[in-house]
């Protein structure tokens, strides 16, 4: 009869059954990915240890796409940390009707996974300069956009079609920190004179700042690492730091892997410190909404 300290140990073994398979996929396509990378950034053509490869990313040409990936992720980021927040903020506090949140919830998880050459077809074939809005604003209205300096494959028109999946993912993220707002903070500031405007300067947003700058900081890794839809949407006129580590790993005239895993591992760096400071900011917001 087995015994009560034999009963634990089976229950404990069984549970853990049902890890295994997320362990061993986070061990083969994240950790091992990952100190293959780090290995590789520090490793030379004749497989010995070597600093010049890593010296590689402070030349001009990869640091100028390193800064304008910085750029893109900081602005995209910015704006649709921004704008999502105005609209979550709008649907949950600012009197619209009930029925209102639920589509917009289940619109900003399609649109926040929506990316890629899907996202980048989508906006060349809408506003392109043969789009149908842009087709639509020239003969009907005389409005030629691109005429007005409008040109979507620039720094600013990449910018812009980042905005459709930041903004939806701030969306998701800042609704559960508006919900977490209590009622009672509203009466009390207005049963003490506050305005609105006053109340969400003085109370609302303090409480919000943790999980506005950790989703600020989640939203620039976000726009940081993507680079499908830069790629079917700008090619080689933006030259994103993705972009250049793209063209060292595809196998063609350009190739050299150890200045990928070089590139590679400066990516990982500047998108962990991005996660870290989301994750400690995202814990001081959970401890203000309990």
């Amino acid at each position: 009869m087995p015994t009560a300290r034999g009963a634990y140990i089976s229950r404990t073994a069984a549970n853990w059954v049902g890890v295994i398979p997320f362990l061993a996929f986070t061990a083969i396509f994240l950790l091992l990915p990952t100190v293959n990378i780090v290995l590789g950034a520090f490793r030379g053509p004749d497989g010995g240890f070597t600093l010049a490869t890593m010296a590689k990313l402070f030349e001009p040409r990869l640091m100028n796409s390193f800064w304008l990936s910085i750029r893109v992720s900081f602005f995209s980021a910015a704006l649709g940390a921004g704008l999502g927040f105005l609209v979550a903020a709008s649907v949950i506090h600012g009197g619209l009707p009930a029925w209102v949140r639920a589509p917009m919830v289940t619109f900003s998880g399609v649109a926040a996974n929506f990316a890629g050459v899907p996202l980048a077809f989508a906006f060349i074939a809408t506003l392109g300069r043969l789009g149908l809005v842009t087709v639509l604003l020239r003969d009907w209205f005389g409005v030629n956009i691109y005429a007005s300096g409008f040109n979507l494959i620039s720094f600013w028109g990449l910018v812009f079609v980042y905005l459709y999946f930041q903004m939806s993912l701030m969306i998701l993220i800042i609704t559960p920190a508006l919900e977490g707002l209590k009622r009672e903070w509203s009466e009390a500031a207005q049963s003490l004179g506050a305005s609105s405007v006053q109340y969400w300067r003085m109370v609302a947003i303090p409480v919000l700042l943790p999980s506005l700058l950790g989703t600020f900081a989640l939203l620039f890794a976000n726009s940081f690492g993507a680079i499908a839809t830069a790629q079917a949407l700008t090619g080689s006129s933006q030259s994103l730091i993705t972009v250049q580590l793209f063209a060292q790993i595809r196998g063609d005239v350009l190739q050299d892997p150890n200045l990928g895993y070089a590139i590679a591992f400066g990516m990982i760096v500047i998108t962990a410190v991005a996660n870290a400071i989301y994750i400690v900011l995202r814990t001081r917001a959970e401890k203000w909404q309990k």
